[in-house]
């Protein structure tokens, strides 16, 4: 497998396909975080402990049949400037902390990107899942399958009242996080999304942005995920999230068809004018190319607009990231420059796509 493709290429292999209520959730993710029962925590082990921890759950990953989940390829951090580091943070790959607190860390990834096991993050292992759509069950048995193999091949630090140990300990028990990342464009727009997020925390979610805890809802995307992890069961709380995502998808299937009945010609001016302002503009910031982005992505999946394909928007809302900005063009740019260069990408993209045919009524 080429190490390189993770990063040269934005679109990862699942966004191609589609999945169940695509329109408005883009994708449905698991992470377990394990540690080994024989190491100390990676933010208390030295550089010699974080290399055996790696060296330990590599044999451990080709010990175990990997069929089921296809080929998982290492890749070494240290292998890896600090701009494609980013951009596999951009990718939902890896995770920030991976980046910033790792001194031997690493990745596993399988050949679609669905699986990303990263190693010595905060805890020594981290397993992730990602479907595309609304199949956070399937994300879920995904990883269970990748844990036991795992468990099978290592002794995992456990407590018979406490569950899993890990190094924060809002995760101790289950270990789990799973999240779902939900478009919600119409809940925005009639102002709903207050309350609704409110609701959401009352029972026991969280709601983030793009890239998790502490980052902005760009684009009026919303990571919606569990927080409790201790006193359910992996079940438990895989169907709580389940059953209130599903709540959502409907609230903002209401509010779409809201839209289309009271005020379909605003609804429609408004994603045009993006639509126009992201093809031809000459300076794009991120967070007015991640609205403008919304919009037409409403656009797409109301029928106001034919011809992009969600995997177009899929694709741009990775490489409009200044990581990959800088990946495209090979060269290191100030944020002005970014800006310009964000601009240009969006213009050539939609426009060429016009070219094919698209964005008509």
């Amino acid at each position: 497998m080429d190490k390189q493709r993770f990063t040269e290429h934005a679109l990862n292999d699942w966004m191609k396909g589609g999945g169940p209520e695509i329109e408005i959730v883009i994708s449905s993710r698991v992470r377990l975080a394990r540690n080994l029962g024989d190491q100390p925590f990676p933010m208390l082990a030295t550089n010699q402990q974080a290399a055996d921890v790696l060296e330990q759950l590599q044999a451990a990953a080709q010990s175990f049949d990997t069929a089921p989940f296809g080929s998982l390829e290492t890749i070494l951090l240290s292998e890896l400037d600090d701009l494609d580091r980013q951009v596999l943070v951009e990718k939902h790959l890896i995770s920030p902390s991976l980046v910033n607190e790792s001194r031997v860390g690493a990745v596993l990834l399988s050949e679609n990107e669905s699986i990303s096991i990263m190693i010595n993050e905060e805890d020594h292992l981290r397993i992730q899942s990602i479907y595309p759509g609304f199949q956070i069950k399937e994300a879920w048995q995904l990883a269970n399958q990748l844990d036991d193999a795992f468990e099978h091949e290592l002794d995992y630090a456990f407590d018979e009242q406490h569950g899993y140990l890990t190094a924060c300990p809002t995760n101790v028990g289950t270990g789990l996080r799973a999240s779902v990342m939900m478009h919600l464009p119409a809940l925005v727009l009639t102002k709903q999304i207050n309350r609704i997020l409110s609701a959401v925390t009352q029972v026991g979610l969280a709601v983030r942005g793009l890239y998790g805890e502490g980052s902005e809802a760009l684009g009026n995307l919303f990571q919606i995920s569990n927080q409790i992890t201790l006193g359910l069961s992996e079940e438990e709380i895989i169907d709580n999230l389940h059953s209130v995502a599903a709540q959502i998808i409907e609230h903002e299937k209401a509010a779409r068809r809201k839209l289309l009945e009271e005020s379909k010609l605003r609804m429609e001016d408004r994603i045009r004018r993006s639509y126009g302002i992201l093809s031809h503009a000459a300076i794009m910031d991120s967070k007015e190319a991640a609205q403008r982005l919304s919009d037409v992505w409403l656009g797409v999946d109301t029928g106001i607009l034919t011809g992009i394909s969600s995997q177009t928007l899929n694709e741009l809302l990775v490489k409009t990231q200044p990581g990959f900005l800088q990946k495209i063009f090979k060269d290191t740019l100030t944020p002005e420059q970014r800006d310009l260069r964000r601009a240009e990408l969006i213009r050539n993209h939609l426009n060429s796509n016009y070219e094919d045919g698209g964005a008509n009524e």
